[in-house]
């Protein structure tokens, strides 16, 4: 394939980079997106068929219906659980909500752990003053770094579930999700006690008359959540066919209000399967090159695939970055075990890198946006742009350093 094929993957994910920050009520509306999504993909349709190689279309379509049936499931279930509640707004209480948050997002996914804990969240917090941190960290653990653990928590990891990595192997990333989530919790915890001590009298009466007891509502969506769960395991195409199923169910079965009280719309999972339609035609020529002339580009220790994946999960979407080195990781030779036809040691750092920097920006991954739009509706103060990056970098930089040196300095690829 012709290395000019690369242009319009790159301009699509440039696009979604800048676009809604430049116009932002232009991209607003899924119809622009789709828009977008069309411009840079129907040239590389076009080639591929031009070129007779409209199997990887085929195959690529096939990747993509899996991938948005997972996430439309799980946005769909969760959706329809509820939970409502004040609690008092004490460290130790933010913590574990954020803990909790973290072992949800390997169940659930981090949109799905997300949507599910924010609400209740800032409601609990609602009547302190000092609270710039709390969405931050709530993006830094819950949308992110909690999902390292399946192919269910984070797009990223479910992309290379379904190109062979088999579905129990994340679990190795356990000593990193433990080391990372111990951090920020640790980190989180010291930041919320300082903030809490500076409290006026007046916001800690309020909080403490203020206190619901935490309601769920539409539990019996964690039956089907299980369903979906043990439908992921199941070949394609009965894996989709449970899936939707799982997913219809719980739109015909959940009351209104739940939905209301969630303020659940379809925007979200429609933006997403609009850009991602884009994306999965788009990057065929760059993941096609990349196992082809992967080992030209010189990139073949974990140190570098933990950076560079991470790198670029910081202001492109996470789930492509994932695949492209992916594929550039399959074109190296490997002397130690493999994965899926990849070294094990960068497929870690790949995972580990596409994952947990996806937290360096809001757009690094879905979940991130959202949580910032709910927490500025709820009148929580969050940071611009570059401020929140300023932050990522502050908090998280010097946590990736520790990381880098206990997990990925083992040099070259398979040692």
């Amino acid at each position: 394939m012709s290395y000019f094929a690369v242009l319009p993957f790159a301009l699509l994910l440039l696009s979604i980079a800048v676009l809604p920050l430049a116009v932002p009520h232009f991209w607003e509306k899924n119809y622009n997106k789709a828009l977008i999504a069309t411009v840079w993909a129907l040239p590389i349709a076009v080639y591929l068929l031009l070129q007779r190689q409209g199997h990887f279309l085929i195959e690529s379509g096939h990747e993509y219906f899996s991938f948005i049936s997972l996430l439309a499931a799980l946005f769909l279930i969760s959706g329809g659980i509820s939970l409502q509640g004040d609690l008092l707004a004490k460290p130790k209480v933010n913590t574990a909500f954020l803990a909790l948050g973290a072992v949800l997002a390997n169940l659930i996914g981090t949109t799905g752990a997300s949507m599910l804990l924010i609400r209740s969240f800032l409601q609990t917090n609602s009547e302190r003053k000092n609270t710039f941190h709390q969405p931050i960290f709530f993006i830094f653990v819950v949308s992110n770094a909690g999902g390292l653990l399946t192919p269910l928590g984070d797009p990223p990891l479910f992309l290379g579930y379904l190109r062979g990595v088999p579905f129990t192997w994340t679990l190795k990333l356990f000593p990193v999700w433990l080391t990372m989530i111990a951090a920020l919790l640790a980190i989180f915890y010291v930041w919320d006690s300082r903030a809490y001590a500076k409290e006026g009298t007046a916001n800690l009466f309020a909080d403490r008359t203020h206190v619901e007891k935490l309601r769920l509502n539409g539990s019996f969506n964690f039956l089907l959540l299980a369903g979906a769960v043990g439908g992921v395991l199941l070949p394609f195409p009965w894996r989709e066919v449970v899936l939707w199923a799982m997913a219809l169910l719980s739109l015909k079965l959940t009351p209104k209000k739940v939905h209301r009280d969630n303020d659940f719309s379809f925007h979200p999972i429609i933006e997403v399967a609009l850009l991602f339609a884009g994306i999965f035609v788009t990057m065929i020529p760059a993941l096609e090159l990349l196992k082809a002339h992967g080992k030209d580009f010189g990139i073949s220790t974990p140190i570098q695939f933990f950076w560079l994946s991470g790198g670029l999960s910081s202001f492109l979407d996470n789930a492509p970055t994932y695949l492209t080195f992916f594929s550039l990781a399959g074109g190296l030779p490997a002397t130690g075990p493999t994965v899926a036809g990849v070294s094990e040691a960068l497929l870690k750092a790949i995972s580990c890198g596409a994952v947990l920097m996806g937290a360096n920006s809001y757009i690094g991954n879905g979940p991130n946006f959202m949580v910032k739009a709910i927490a500025d509706r709820a009148n929580f103060k969050t940071p611009s742009f570059f401020g929140y990056i300023f932050y990522a970098l502050v908090i998280l930089g010097p946590l990736y350093l520790i990381l880098t040196l206990l997990f990925f300095s083992g040099g070259q690829a398979g040692t």
